[in-house]
C-alpha cells in the first residue's frame, strides 16, 4: 500500500487536488499544492478564453518551480483552453464530464501532456482504458460538487482497479476523503492516489469566500440535488451543503423550475468577468462574491464534518501522508 504516497504520474505523492470551479482552485491554491509535491490542478473557465488560460498557467509557474496541471469540463466550449494547455506543456490535463477518445489522448501525449480521465461508472472507466488514458480518477456519489455516477466510491473503485489490471493506469479514488483514514482505505481497495475536493475548498489559498469556508468547518450534513444551476447545466446532479437556505427550499421547487427566472441575488467577478449570481445558480461564492452570499450554492461531500479548520494546502499533503502512515503503521501493522 505505500504505493500511493510514492507518487502517481511523477508527482512525489498520490495526492490529486480536484479542480474547484469556478475558479476556486486558482495559481495560488494549484502551486501550494504542487510546491508540497502532490498534483495541484486549475479550474480552467466554461467558456473559451485563451488568453485567461495562458496568464493562469504563466501566474502558477511564478509561485512554484513544481509541475502542475489544469482541467477542463468536457460539457462545455473548452477547445480554445485545451489547446493552451497542450501549448503551454503543463504535466497534467484533467478531463470530465464527456468522452475523450483515443486521438485527443494522443494529442495531449505528443504535446507531452499526460491524461487524467475523471469517471463515475465502470462503463466510463472502460472507454478511459481504451482511449489510453494515464490515469483514471473514480468519482463516488459521495463527492461533493457536481457528481457524474450513482454509485459508492467504495464498490464503483475495485471494480476499476480490476478492470484496468492488465493495463498498468494508475487509478486514485475521489469522494468523501478528507483525512489519512480514507486515503488508506482507498489504498486497500486497490487505488493509487486519492483525490481532494472539499478538503483543499477549506484551505488558505483557496479562492473560496470566507463564508463558504467558515461553513465548511461549522456543518457536516450534505444532500444530493439537483436544484442548482439547472438551467446552466442540465441533467447535472449536485452534491451541497445543508444550508439555512437549502433547508427551507429544497421541498419547494417544482422540477420545471430554473435559476433564469430567479431574483439576482449577488454579483462575482469570475475569471476575470463580472457575472450576476441568480438564485439557484451552481454558481458557489469566491472571494470576490457579494450580495447574499448564504443563499448561494456551497458544494460538499459527504466527509466535510471531519474539516475542522481551515489550513495551509501544503499542510493538507503532509498531514494526509502523515496520518496514512500512522494509519498503517499502528492499526494494521500486526494484522497477519
Amino acid at each position: 500500500m505505500a504505493a500511493g504516497w510514492r507518487g502517481v504520474l511523477g508527482f512525489d505523492y498520490g495526492i490529486v487536488q480536484a479542480p474547484l470551479g469556478p475558479d476556486i482552485s486558482g495559481p495560488e491554491l494549484a502551486a501550494a499544492v504542487a510546491n508540497a509535491g502532490a498534483v495541484g490542478l486549475l479550474r480552467l473557465p466554461d467558456w473559451p478564453a485563451p488568453d485567461r488560460v495562458r496568464d493562469l498557467i504563466r501566474k502558477t509557474r511564478s509561485l512554484t518551480p513544481r509541475p502542475f496541471g489544469a482541467a477542463v469540463v468536457l460539457a462545455f466550449p473548452h477547445e480554445e483552453n485545451l489547446r493552451v494547455v497542450l501549448e503551454e506543456k503543463l504535466a497534467v490535463l484533467q478531463v470530465y464530464w464527456g468522452e475523450f477518445p483515443r486521438e485527443r489522448v494522443e494529442e495531449a501525449h505528443r504535446a507531452g501532456v499526460k491524461v487524467l480521465h475523471q469517471i463515475g461508472s465502470i462503463e466510463e472507466a472502460a472507454k478511459a482504458k481504451e482511449a489510453g488514458v494515464d490515469g483514471i480518477i473514480v468519482q463516488g456519489r459521495e463527492a461533493g460538487g457536481h457528481v457524474i455516477g450513482q454509485e459508492g466510491l467504495f464498490p464503483l473503485l475495485p471494480r476499476v482497479v480490476d478492470l484496468v489490471s492488465d493495463s498498468g493506469i494508475p487509478v486514485i479514488a475521489a469522494g468523501g476523503i478528507v483525512d489519512g483514514r480514507g486515503y488508506v482505505a482507498a489504498l486497500a481497495l486497490g487505488a493509487q492516489g486519492v483525490c481532494l475536493g472539499t478538503r483543499f475548498v477549506a484551505t488558505e489559498e483557496s479562492f473560496a469566500h470566507p463564508i463558504y469556508k467558515q461553513k465548511l468547518i461549522e456543518m457536516s450534513r450534505t444532500d444530493y440535488t439537483n436544484v442548482f444551476g439547472r438551467a446552466r447545466w442540465p441533467d447535472a446532479p449536485q452534491r451541497v451543503l445543508e444550508t439555512p437556505f437549502y433547508a427551507g427550499w429544497k421541498n419547494n421547487l417544482s422540477d420545471q423550475e430554473t435559476e433564469e427566472c430567479q431574483p439576482i441575488i449577488g454579483h462575482s467577478i469570475i475569471h476575470g468577468m463580472r457575472k450576476d449570481i441568480r438564485r439557484f445558480a451552481g454558481t458557489v461564492p469566491n472571494a470576490t462574491a457579494t450580495g447574499d452570499v448564504e443563499s448561494m450554492a456551497m458544494y460538499a461531500g459527504q466527509g466535510v464534518g471531519l474539516i475542522t479548520a481551515i489550513l495551509p494546502a501544503g499542510g493538507v499533503v503532509k498531514r494526509l501522508v502523515a496520518e496514512a502512515k500512522d494509519v498503517i503503521r499502528e492499526k494494521l501493522s500486526d494484522l497477519k
